[in-house]
């Protein structure tokens, strides 16, 4: 398998918690979040934490981090002891939080639903009896 770069792993990270793919995930202060991630693709486990993505997906939130483990445990364990840390710290805002989720832009341009009908169309079929008007 291909090794990945830093940027391509933050942006699956985003996709993978964005599909609800995060085994567990907590709002931090300041609108951070910190996430328990199983690439299911890879095998590998990631210990996610972001601030919100206000860009749409164009950069990378300030602060984000990532740790890779090559097992779900690990990055349990891992998750677990940031938390307590976090939680020490005061900084604990929700656990399983849902908070931001789908804020971050990950692939492709945004889809339009393509069986809205409009006036400007001249394929739709506006006239009754099913003849167009000219």
């Amino acid at each position: 398998m291909e090794e990945r770069s830093e940027e391509q792993v933050i942006s699956r990270l985003f996709a993978l918690e964005n599909d609800g793919q995060a085994a567990q995930r907590a709002e931090l202060t300041g609108e951070r979040f910190i996430s328990l991630i199983h690439d299911p693709a890879s095998g590998l486990a990631y210990v996610f934490q972001h601030g919100l993505d206000e860009t749409e997906g164009a950069e990378v939130p300030e602060g984000t981090e990532f740790w890779e483990y090559s097992n779900l445990d690990e990055a349990a364990r891992a998750y677990a002891q940031l938390l307590a840390e976090d939680r020490q710290a005061g900084d604990l805002v929700e656990t399983d939080s849902e908070e931001g989720l789908g804020d971050s832009e990950t692939s492709g341009a945004e889809v339009r639903d393509r069986y809205s009908a409009s006036d400007e169309d001249v394929l739709i079929d506006d006239e009754p009896g099913g003849e167009q008007a000219e």
